[in-house]
């Protein structure tokens, strides 16, 4: 098995996963739907080919949260386009400044050909709303002979340099990722994508663990030893 990571940077992101009529929220990490459709758009996957698409919600996903960002909400105002009436009032929510690592394992050959559909798209990706590219180019590595826990633990701490900084020399994240078959403490989430098509969108359930992994900080800031004024009297005592 292979194993391709992707980073998910950008000003604004927005994962719905069970978003309905006029209020539009996100989820706290990219959804694995999200993440598929991104990489589908990239591949030139069209919307009504379920056939091209199962092979791609095949694969096991997970993410990693590096920089959680902060939730805004935006309020937006629509008119019809042949009338002119004014359509309800909706919120959209978004995750502002945020970074995540997501991870996909599965066959190496499919994997390689959508590592090549990132840097070369059919259809420019976006970070869960067509109105939230991305910041950084999002593909990261293809890496054999390790697993999706591993790789997420593996890769580079992904954050701001800004963000960094502000961190210890090592720091815990949370991953969340499709559960193994011996792993019982599992929840479910509604963003196993079946089809894309406008006219029947559907998603299935899929069992999500949540972990931490401890990754190295590279701009952690030195350390000073702590300043006690008596020191000075207690050795010429």
């Amino acid at each position: 098995m292979s194993v391709l990571t992707l980073r998910l940077a950008g000003p604004l992101q927005s994962w719905g996963a069970s978003a309905r009529f006029t209020r539009r929220t996100t989820e706290s990490a990219p959804t694995k739907s999200g993440v598929i459709g991104m990489l589908a758009a990239a591949s030139g996957i069209e919307r009504g080919d379920d056939e091209a698409l199962a092979d791609l919600g095949a694969l096991r996903f997970g993410v990693r949260i590096d920089q959680p960002g902060t939730r805004v909400r935006d309020f937006q105002t629509a008119h019809h386009g042949v009338t002119g009436t004014s359509m309800p009032l909706s919120e959209r929510f978004y995750l502002a400044d945020a970074v995540f690592v997501a991870a996909l394992e599965g066959d190496r050959a499919l994997l390689a050909a959508l590592h090549a559909a990132l840097r070369a798209p059919v259809y420019p990706p976006f970070l869960g709303r067509r109105s939230c590219p991305p910041a950084l180019p999002v593909e990261l590595g293809l890496y054999d002979g390790v697993s999706l826990g591993q790789a997420l633990t593996d890769e580079e701490w992904q954050a701001a340099s800004w963000y960094r900084r502000q961190g210890e020399a090592t720091v815990t994240l949370m991953v969340l990722r499709e559960a193994n078959e011996d792993e019982h403490d599992t929840d479910f989430q509604r963003d196993q994508p079946l089809s894309f098509a406008a006219e029947h969108r559907r998603h299935a359930l899929r069992t999500v663990v949540s972990r931490t992994v401890d990754i190295p900080n590279p701009d952690a800031a030195p350390r000073h030893p702590r300043h006690d004024p008596f020191d000075a009297l207690k050795e010429s005592a």
